[in-house]
């Protein structure tokens, strides 16, 4: 020990200056206390229960459009409208669960049952526990469910053995088809609610998501077909399928995809953990409401229960504090975000073919 470092033993605690994680956790609530004071985080009662009404009103319009059109190719430009919809819808459901919408908790449970159950015939419960877990820890290997390896890779260092043959080929391109799987990913989400609601994990009202989810299921299926001869009645649903699947993917991928991946031992605080990981995308309105306010990801990281339309008007607060505090932070347009997504897939891809040459989270482990 120095003598310098011995003097500073000597100190008394309340002396002592603060160190870099005490000085990075009061950033945050620094932060905190600024957007607080702005009334930024009040509730937007009338906003919200006009966009739900909006959309439902114009569910109700798709329905009466099906049964006047019947036996009609022109069903499938409904089809595509009810994939929009249902879309939107999830957005709405997304808000709720993160306690955006009531000041009740359980409110805003029943308001998520309500829309992701009943109107989108997901499971609340399933997108509860996997998003939870990415909010917690964005990007983390073995913690971030959107980070697991499944059709495409998402990272190397959990790879138990190289690619090889056609599937290390398909990986290799896995970018370029990743657009194309998420015609698929409609389909994907109600399978996954449907093993969860119906699986032996615990699932809070599981009752009440099993019912749900029948009726919309099984109800929007019946009606289809009724309404429908055979092969229009298979093609709705698809078209509506692929529609809802591609928008909640092209939704949700620019958000982190691309970005730092980190490994779990990695010590980084909550404030740049959130930043460093998420990716806003610039735009208008238009792009609000493509992306149901996900195009401010940074700003919902940080104040995941702060209502969506309040993003927009914090996002200079958050720029300039980041940028006072030296943390970067990532903004870019939507069709650079999509390419960022390609090149990183096909990136990890071909890396997959020798997963022990790429560690990729190799440049955040001297952040310990």
């Amino acid at each position: 020990m120095t003598a310098s470092s011995a003097v500073l033993d000597l100190d008394p605690p309340q002396s002592k200056a603060p160190s870099a994680r005490q000085r990075q956790v009061s950033d945050f609530s620094e932060l905190t206390r600024m957007v607080q004071e702005t009334g930024l985080m009040r509730r937007r009662y009338a906003y919200y229960w006009a966009r739900f009404a909006g959309i439902v009103a114009l569910l109700a319009a798709c329905g009466v459009g099906m049964v006047l059109l019947g036996d009609s190719w022109w069903q499938l430009a409904i089809a595509g409208a009810l994939g929009v919809l249902f879309t939107q819808m999830a957005f709405l459901g997304h808000d709720a669960a993160h306690r955006q919408i009531f000041r009740s908790g359980q409110w805003n449970d029943w308001a998520s049952l309500v829309i992701a159950n009943l109107f989108g015939g997901l499971s609340y419960g399933w997108w509860l526990h996997k998003h939870s877990k990415h909010h917690q820890k964005p990007n983390v290997l073995g913690t971030d469910p959107d980070m697991i390896n499944g059709v495409l890779v998402w990272e190397t260092e959990t790879l138990e053995k190289p690619k090889t043959g056609i599937r290390g080929w398909l990986a290799s391109h896995q970018g370029y088809w990743f657009f194309p799987l998420l015609l698929l990913e409609g389909l994907n989400l109600h399978v996954n609610g449907l093993k969860t609601i119906f699986g032996k994990e615990p699932v809070k009202r599981r009752a009440v998501e099993i019912t749900f989810v029948t009726i919309r299921l099984v109800g929007f299926v019946a009606a289809v077909f009724l309404l429908m001869p055979v092969g229009i009645a298979f093609a709705f649903i698809g078209v509506e399928l692929a529609v809802f699947g591609f928008l909640m993917g092209a939704s949700f991928a620019p958000n982190h995809k691309g970005m730092p991946v980190i490994a779990p031992d990695v010590k980084i605080d909550f404030l740049r953990r959130q930043v460093l990981m998420s990716r806003n995308i610039r735009g208008g309105r238009a792009v609000d409401v493509f992306m149901g306010g996900l195009n401010f990801q940074v700003e919902h990281h940080l104040f995941p229960s702060m209502p969506s339309p309040a993003l927009r008007k914090v996002r200079p607060m958050v720029i300039e504090f980041c940028q006072a505090k030296g943390i970067k932070y990532t903004e870019t347009t939507l069709i650079d975000s999509y390419r960022i997504v390609i090149a990183y897939l096909n990136r990890v891809g071909i890396a997959s073919r020798d997963p022990f040459q790429c560690p990729l989270t190799a440049q955040y482990r001297s952040a310990r």
